[in-house]
């Protein structure tokens, strides 16, 4: 389960991707060794998001 700071962070990326981006939402997913909510978007599923427990952007390449 997400924490309230992953869903304030995962609200503000999904309103920012839809609604000023326009761009697709394809994955929303919790991961469940690390705790981080995974997000995949983009017409091309080339945006890639993970949210830390604490509600921050991870800024670790994959």
């Amino acid at each position: 389960m997400p924490t309230a700071a992953q869903l304030a962070s995962l609200y503000r990326i999904g309103y920012q991707l839809t609604f000023t981006m326009l761009q697709p939402i394809h994955l929303i997913c919790v991961d469940a060794r690390t705790q981080n909510v995974y997000v995949l978007a983009g017409y091309e599923e080339e945006l890639e998001f993970q949210i830390l427990p604490n509600g921050e952007l991870s800024d670790e390449p994959d």
